[in-house]
């Protein structure tokens, strides 16, 4: 028990009181009308409210309200004896500054066998990945331990004492024994007093009048639900000389005074003030505040009056149970009969972290609504995990639109967010951290250029980025600026697939072209860069060499002050900012130079992963002055103090494993074996939180949770605080009141059961249309038009032209007469090294190598381009995937030389259509009289019809020649060709019925997809034979997707543009009822019935 002291403690049930009483006190001044009051509270971000509340107070006028809160200095100390002492910004001991001797320490130590435990964590000594691994968490270690420690010194100061004097270590579990020898010898390193003493001597000055002490002419703590012993006992000190003032929070009045004559501090396990509470969510949830009475017992405490809860409503009435400390009995409680149409407390399951913001923000709506007094300001939202909800806050609320749902129209603050969240400067500055000793990935360094402030340094656009994005993909780049920056990895031997490379071959696209295979030492030309996009490459090119000089910079920094000079020269180099956001500049820069003077250790080396929790720990989310009461919905993480009084208080995402944090505790915390009563422990500090938020809510308490799997729809039970409210609210009424006060949610926003009468849930008009349109009567989609389009003026033909239609006629419909595309599917960017080709790769290789030798290329120079694309394997990997596709296309080369006998050439055709139309073109691969495609695919349908629209070309521009089409494909037995021709004089007309299928495809689409009509059709002609070939089902097979083939390929109802046209999952028969046999037939007839042969080579 503390000896008397002159300590004020105000208590009170809700903080706007404490707040008014503070007002009250600091209203009458300082004998030094020049000195300022110091108020102490626990966490940034009251400082607004507490502020604005005290205005009312403070020279308020005749009318009351309208004062100023002026004078007034709110501190945040990291302990209390740096801010007495004025050291607050050099505390050697705080655990930020403390880390930078501790590591000096351990680095010094691990050689000492005291230290084995250690050592062996850290991995020193240790060689393989192994020990790599484990010497990536000095830093993170040293801070954890300074953290530590320093709890130590300001919760158990008389353990740290012991310690240094030599003694304690027998009474600690072997495993943690060499903690008093490393806090001897940090003690050493640090060259100042010990907390220990530090403590004992500012409280022997303060005794003493503490003349030399800058100390306040009056101390306020406000708001704190935890002191440690040390700092009551320094109030204590103080509190002779000096006025000291405590504004506790206490959840019930009536507790405390039943509290009373427990003693002090006892081992938690000890503790047995539980069974004085009356009420089992105090018992559950307000241990916090209990050990704070055990910390300060002996202190005389004034009750400062609150204002009682109203009674009729379920949250007014648990509120005044837990106040009163009394849980109500059976004949009580059958004196309280809950309204169905009470709202007061709120419970939503929802399916997942978005669906709650959907959820929270239709109840605020209907709130707002419903009470047109009630206003944004008057509600507060917090949730345990800020940076998981920011994004989808900021989605659902606050776009300054008056379309679509009215909560777009409110104003929304977030704080507490992470630096590297709100600042962007420092988000690349992680980025560039994590690139450091990375691979370097293509999408690495495109992710990098894509975020806005490198976007304003290099003046990317939306179509830049996607147009670089092409040049990465197609010039090869996966992984590494260089070859040498590949060393760590143990893959420096080739420049394959590297940055380097790739731009070598973008730059050498603005200057060359590679039509012909020409390559500049291992740089071979990127074919898709125009001279006109010199520009865009010289950016990109610029990009990636300021990457690398950072990159390199931080390869060789050391200290601290190497790696936040070579980050802060990176970043510069690298970003820009608007004026408006000129601000992010300064920051970051602030947050650096922090960073660098925090350490006092000069020249200890840090590695990166050392670096890396150095800024993650200095830019995670901390609580900062969060705007209560301005007008906006202030959003924020749950921390003591944040339970300020609103009307409506909302918390969001207390999920079952997410809140309260978890409880595991530190196998090296000497104090976690057998904690006192007051020292820090975080999931009853979370459940104290949850208290408070439940005594702040004046008028409505809303909360949201995950109670049903997102997937698959299995119920998930709540946060086990939250079930003990729900258990509290059903023992407050005559009945339980569980089913009224939770409400399960669908799963999707348009599910009916929003909208029902006579008060519908939901405001979003988006998803009232979803509803309406499930609901409603269904129709079948009606088709694309009703009727065919009017004819076009009949203008020439191309030949080009003609193949594209009867290649892809759908397609060719919707691109000509509608101007409509499919749904753009980008490409996801590779980022590995092909160590293999599976079987499309091979096609893709070994169909561009016979394209480039029928078109007349080099044999050598197209391997050799082939090689220095960066498609294939790096090494002897690549020479024996090339080596297989070659033999392929050499088999198919060999086979083939005898239709390819002749000069090859270009013929131009221009055949006379009738009315005065023409058709125009050039055949290309004619050897002869004979038009020869070679594929390195099976042969196919596609092929063989692009073949025989060559050969009718040709035949109807030269009758007088014997013309023949030799559309060769790859088969496992050797090589397939479909062998056309000569024709007679029919050709012409069969030419002008294709025309004509053309101009009635570019009316109406015509369901005839190549493969499913060439199916159809030959099965067609096997049944005039007498096969028993349903041609229905040979058009099935080629049509719809299988979704059991063995390797995944589609069918051609897949395609984008037949499902544009004729929906998803359309049946053969579909296309059969439009027209499908009558077009094939008109199509295929004449090839099948003797103008094709098809056979092997």
């Amino acid at each position: 028990m503390l000896p008397p002291v002159t300590l004020h403690l105000h208590r009170a049930a809700r903080t706007d009181v404490l707040a008014d009483a503070l007002g009250e006190l600091l209203a009458t001044p300082l004998a030094d009308p020049f000195a300022e009051e110091v108020v102490v509270v626990p966490a940034k971000g009251v400082e607004r409210w507490l502020s604005q509340r005290l205005s009312h107070r403070l020279g308020a006028g005749p009318r009351g309200g309208d004062g100023v809160c002026a004078g007034v200095r709110f501190l945040t100390p990291r302990s209390l004896v740096s801010l007495l002492l004025g050291r607050e910004r050099d505390d050697p001991w705080d655990p930020e500054r403390l880390v930078w001797p501790l590591l000096a320490t351990i680095d010094a130590s691990l050689d000492d066998p005291v230290f084995a435990t250690l050592a062996a964590h850290l991995g020193h000594g240790l060689d393989g990945p192994d020990g790599d691994l484990r010497r990536t968490r000095r830093y993170s270690v040293a801070l954890r331990l300074a953290g530590l420690f320093a709890s130590y010194a300001g919760q158990r100061p008389a353990l740290v004492t012991a310690w240094r004097e030599g003694a304690g270590e027998d009474e600690l579990p072997a495993d943690l024994r060499w903690q008093p020898e490393l806090w001897r010898r940090l003690i050493e390193q640090v060259g100042e007093p010990a907390p220990d003493v530090r403590q004992a001597d500012t409280v022997q000055r303060l005794r003493a009048g503490a003349a030399d002490l800058p100390l306040p002419g009056r101390l306020t703590l406000f708001g704190h639900t935890r002191i440690p012993v040390t700092e009551v006992e320094l109030l204590a000190a103080l509190g002779e000389h000096r006025d000291v003032h405590l504004f506790l929070p206490q959840p019930s009045p009536a507790l405390w005074d039943d509290l009373g004559g427990l003693g002090g501090v006892v081992p938690r396990d000890e503790d047995d003030s539980a069974e004085r509470v009356g009420h089992p969510l105090l018992a559950s949830l307000g241990r916090d505040a209990r050990e704070l009475r055990r910390t300060l017992d002996g202190v005389g405490a004034a009750l400062v009056p609150a204002p009682e809860p109203a009674t009729d409503t379920l949250l007014g009435r648990l509120q005044a149970d837990l106040r009163a400390n009394h849980a109500p009995t059976p004949a009580e409680r059958a004196a309280r009969v809950h309204d169905a149409a009470d709202r007061s407390l709120q419970v939503h399951a929802c399916h997942g972290a978005a669906r709650q913001v959907d959820v929270l923000r239709e109840v605020l709506v209907g709130m707002l609504q419903d009470d047109p007094s009630l206003e944004p300001r008057d509600i507060l939202v917090m949730c345990p995990d800020i940076e998981t909800y920011a994004p989808l806050i900021s989605a659902g609320f606050g776009l300054a639109t008056h379309e679509g749902h009215p909560a777009h129209e409110l104003r929304v603050k977030l704080a507490d967010r992470a630096l590297t969240s709100t600042n962007p400067l420092l988000a690349v500055a992680d980025a560039l951290l994590e690139l450091s000793g990375g691979r370097v990935t293509a999408a690495d360094v495109l992710d990098l250029a894509a975020r806005e402030p490198v976007r304003q340094r290099f003046g990317f656009t939306d179509d830049e980025l996607d147009r670089v994005g092409r040049w990465v993909a197609r010039a090869g780049v996966r992984w590494g600026l260089d070859a040498r920056s590949r060393a760590a990895f143990r893959m420096d031997g080739f420049p394959h697939n590297t940055w380097r490379t790739g731009l070598d071959r973008i730059l050498l696209g603005v200057a060359m072209s590679g039509d012909d295979h020409r390559h500049l030492g291992r740089g071979l030309p990127l074919d898709d860069v125009g001279s006109n996009e010199i520009d865009l490459a010289g950016r990109l090119a610029e990009l990636v060499d300021r990457v690398d000089a950072c990159l390199t910079t931080l390869a060789g920094a050391r200290t601290v002050a190497d790696w936040t000079g070579g980050l802060s020269v990176g970043v510069r180099s690298l970003t820009d900012v608007s004026t408006d956001d000129a601000w992010q500049l300064p920051q970051f820069e602030r947050e650096l130079a922090r960073a660098a003077a925090s350490s006092h250790e000069a020249e200890l080396e840090l590695r990166l992963p050392d670096v890396r929790a150095l800024l993650q720990s200095r830019l995670a989310g901390r609580p900062t002055r969060a705007n209560f009461r301005t007008g906006t919905l202030t959003v924020c993480t749950m921390v003591p103090m944040r339970s300020v009084p609103h009307r409506v208080v909302c918390l969001v995402g207390l999920d079952d494993g997410v809140f309260p944090r978890a409880g595991a505790v530190d196998g090296d915390d000497v104090l976690g074996r057998r904690p006192l009563t007051g020292e820090r422990d975080a999931r009853s500090e979370d459940r104290q939180l949850l208290l408070d938020a439940v005594m702040a809510a004046t008028e409505a308490l809303v909360i949201t949770y995950t109670g049903a799997d997102e997937q698959s729809g299995a119920r998930r039970p709540p946060a086990v605080p939250l079930g003990e409210i729900l258990d509290a609210a059903d023992r407050t009424t005559a009945a339980p009141v569980r089913e009224q006060v939770l409400t399960r949610h669908p799963l999707q926003p348009y599910d009916a059961r929003n909208f029902e009468r006579p008060r519908p849930f939901s405001f979003d008009t988006a998803a009232l249309a979803g509803a309406r349109s499930a609901w409603s009567v269904r129709h079948e989609p009606p088709p694309l038009i009703s009727a065919p389009l009017p004819e076009r003026p009949r203008d020439d033909v191309s030949l080009q032209e003609l193949r594209a239609f009867l290649g892809h006629p759908v397609r060719a419909f919707l691109r000509e007469r509608l101007d409509v595309a499919a749904p753009f599917e980008p490409d996801d960017l590779a980022d590995a090294i092909p160590v293999t080709l599976d079987s499309l790769d091979k096609w893709k290789v070994g169909d561009h190598l016979l394209s480039e030798l029928l078109a007349g290329q080099d044999a050598a120079a197209v391997m050799t381009a082939e090689q220095l694309r960066g498609t294939l394997p790096p090494g002897g990997l690549g020479t024996a995937a090339l080596t297989e596709v070659v033999e392929e296309c050499q088999r198919l080369w060999a086979r083939s030389a005898q239709v390819r006998e002749g000069e090859r050439r270009s013929v131009d055709v221009d055949v006379d259509l009738g009315d005065g139309r023409r058709l125009t073109g050039t055949v290309a691969g004619v050897y002869g009289t004979r038009v020869v495609s070679l594929g390195y695919s099976r042969l196919k349908a596609r092929q063989r019809l692009t073949a025989w629209v060559d050969l009718l070309a040709l035949s109807a521009t030269y009758p007088d020649q014997h013309w023949t089409a030799h559309a060769i494909g790859r088969e496992r037995a050797g090589p397939k060709r479909a062998l056309s021709g000569p024709l007679d004089h029919r050709a012409v007309a069969w030419l002008r019925d294709l025309v004509e299928l053309r101009d009635r495809g570019l009316r109406e689409p015509l369901p005839i997809p190549v493969a499913t009509a060439s199916a159809w059709a030959e099965a067609r002609v096997r049944e005039l034979m007498g096969q028993d070939t349903p041609p229905v089902e040979a058009a099935r097979r080629a049509w719809e997707t299988d979704p059991h083939h063995a390797f995944g390929i589609a069918g051609e109802d897949a395609d984008a543009f037949h499902q544009r046209v004729y929906g998803v999952g359309a049946p053969v028969e579909l296309l059969l009822d439009a027209g499908l046999g009558e077009h094939a037939w008109r199509v295929w007839e004449p090839l099948l019935t003797g103008a094709e042969k098809v056979g092997p080579l």
